[in-house]
């Protein structure tokens, strides 16, 4: 059995509230000094599941994510978790990726890497929190897809999926080859070993994609009419502010407190 994980770095969804800066002219998050960026939470939980599936039946799983050269590290730190081979798509071509550019890169990586029984993304990213990503993989590949899996499980060669509901979850099968996005119900994702960070350090080369070694032309794909836009940014005020209503009596407080209310439009 062949597992396709897709991954993505993102900032530290754990930085402090006071190193997190924002550039407001640019709608942009300024990366943080000091603190490096993680692997997508949700992201290291499908590698969880893949990992279980292997442990159980048996299966190569593999790593795949978009980005500069930079995001090479979150492919190191899936290898380190378990994950068998490592893929990072990278060209100059692939800026200011939005989440469809993002999936149509991806379908065209995955199609060069050949057969495959199961795709898995988590259910999204911790930093734009879209969740589109997955979904458009899988109608790009025409894949049958199942959402926010809590469990994933192998029997006779169809995938049982527990899928999550808000009053419970449904129960699922899906033959071979499927697309399934992992919700944070499938509990933590396990540390990387000792021997685990050294093999992804020193033992293992990531094969790095470009455009042209997918057959990506992104003038073919008509951008504009899926891009979406960051109209702006920026970082609210959680600042309180208290105002005392004054009267001579209670009762003239009281009906100063509804005149402003009705004032503000509140009642």
């Amino acid at each position: 059995m062949n597992i396709i994980v897709c991954i993505k770095q993102i900032m530290d969804p754990e930085i402090p509230t006071g190193k997190f800066k924002i550039d407001p002219e640019a709608n942009r998050v300024i990366p943080s000094e000091g603190i490096p960026p993680v692997i997508n939470p949700f992201d290291a939980q499908a590698i969880e599941v893949a990992l279980r599936l292997k442990e159980a039946n048996g299966a190569n799983v593999t790593a795949i994510t978009v980005g500069g050269q930079d995001v090479e590290d979150v492919v190191r730190y899936a290898i380190s978790m378990g994950v068998d081979e490592g893929i990072l798509v990278s060209d100059e071509a692939f800026k200011a990726l939005n989440s469809f550019v993002t999936a149509f890169i991806l379908s065209r990586a995955i199609s060069r890497i050949g057969q495959y029984d199961l795709i898995l993304c988590g259910r999204q990213a911790a930093d734009r929190d879209a969740g589109h990503v997955g979904l458009m993989l899988g109608e790009m590949l025409n894949l049958p897809i199942i959402t926010m899996a809590k469990a994933v499980t192998l029997s006779s060669d169809k995938f049982r999926v527990e899928h999550v509901i808000t009053e419970g979850y449904q129960v699922y099968e899906v033959g071979m080859p499927a697309l399934i996005t992992i919700s944070d119900e499938i509990g933590p994702p396990r540390r990387p070993s000792g021997w685990g960070v050294i093999a992804a350090a020193m033992g293992k080369e990531i094969p790095t994609w470009s455009a042209q070694d997918i057959g990506v032309n992104l003038s073919d794909v008509d951008i504009k009419s899926v891009r979406s836009e960051t109209i702006r940014l920026f970082i609210p005020d959680s600042r309180r502010k208290g105002e005392v209503i004054q009267g001579n009596n209670v009762a003239e407080a009281s009906a100063n407190l509804m005149a402003r209310l009705r004032a503000d439009g509140i009642i």
